[in-house]
């Protein structure tokens, strides 16, 4: 666990570069998926959605044990706000963008000038915290073709470390990938907040379907320009680990794995509540989202002790204040020709647990 712990001290006070050595590979992921996998259009999974035979269509009562699945994982995570515009101030203060129904499925045109801040991926598509995310969806596809691995849940030690901010911008980066059907879920259910992060109106979700109350047709969501899918979290509850261990959960992820490319699960935190385990054998991989300044280290080493590491894509260090060094800031001017980012704004890290005796992490 010293390289974690290394990340966390260097990405403090004294100013000291993490250095980021991407992995090789045979083939471009910037961007791109190449898979053997048939993997419906969109026009395919949006009849799909509304056919009879979806397992999408069926209320509670009708999904059986059967629909578990064989897959195994590890790791939820908090909800978080890291510095900034709160959540609530979002909904509150902004008119949220108002659905239009399109084939039967609903859609909703995100404005990047009403979603929260620090959704880079649609407000700052090109700053170089922006970039971090990228290479965080490049680690992703990554593990989609060399490990299939399809499923991550995104958790955090606690809360306000920014796991639901880093699931948003990484499935909708996600979407934007030639050839990926990307589908976020909103699990953190005690505290919902996406479609206030992204200033929609979709107030009922993943808790009405868990209830009874609801389809999956009838939840889904296609957010554009990026043509990705939302199950929002719906209303508020207590009772999430009895929900998400049940039957109707395990149907939801079985059915959605027959539809995308790739599921985010954003999960509730994992230091904090026991349903965040149950999640755990849902998903294929996770990463672990911690804050610099703020998650102690013997919980993060706590934490990790309980994953299972040929699992455990890596940890997301959030909220290091470092500058860009000299290169890479020359180049983001050159490239993008946007004004350098002021000491003491986000960032973002990825501490890899990928290999015994790899040192890396995603730097800015």
């Amino acid at each position: 666990m010293g390289r974690v712990y290394d990340a966390l001290r260097r990405s403090g006070t004294d100013g000291s570069a993490i250095v980021f050595e991407p992995q090789p590979s045979s083939s471009d992921y910037r961007g791109e998926i190449r898979t053997h996998r048939l993997v419906p259009s969109a026009q395919q999974i949006e009849e799909e959605l509304f056919s009879a035979s979806s397992i999408l269509n069926r209320t509670e009562d009708t999904v059986t044990s059967s629909a578990f699945t064989a897959h195994t994982a590890y790791a939820t995570g908090g909800t978080a706000l890291p510095a900034g515009q709160s959540s609530g101030a979002v909904g509150a203060t902004l008119d949220a963008a108002r659905p239009a129904r399109v084939s039967g499925l609903v859609s909703y045109d995100v404005d990047a000038t009403r979603v929260e801040p620090h959704l880079v991926a649609i407000t700052q598509p090109r700053s170089a915290y922006c970039e971090q995310f990228r290479s965080l969806r490049t680690r992703v596809l990554q593990a989609g073709e060399r490990e299939q691995m399809r499923t991550f849940v995104v958790t955090s030690a606690g809360m306000g470390e920014g796991k639901t901010l880093t699931a948003l911008n990484l499935a909708w980066l996600l979407a934007q990938s030639e050839g990926v059907k990307a589908l976020v879920i909103d699990s953190d259910l005690r505290q919902p907040c996406a479609t206030n992060y992204l200033a929609i109106d979709a107030p009922r979700g993943l808790s009405e379907i868990l209830g009874g109350e609801l389809s999956l047709r009838d939840a889904i969501v296609r957010l554009d320009p990026a043509g990705l899918y939302l199950l929002p979290g719906g209303q508020a509850r207590e009772d999430v680990a009895e929900l998400l261990s049940g039957p109707t959960f395990a149907g939801v992820i079985a059915e959605a794995r027959r539809l995308f490319d790739f599921i985010i699960i954003d999960a509730p935190p994992l230091g904090i509540f026991t349903d965040a385990n149950v999640l755990i054998s849902r998903a294929d991989g996770a990463l672990l989202v911690v804050r610099a300044g703020k998650t102690r280290y013997a919980q993060v080493n706590e934490l990790l002790e309980q994953l299972p590491r040929e699992r455990m894509l890596g940890v997301v260090l959030n909220r290091a204040d470092e500058e860009l060094e000299s290169g890479a800031y020359y180049y983001q001017q050159r490239h993008y020709r946007q004004p350098r980012v002021p000491a003491g704004e986000d960032r973002l890290r990825l501490v890899s647990e990928l290999e015994e005796d790899e040192e890396v992490a995603i730097a800015s």
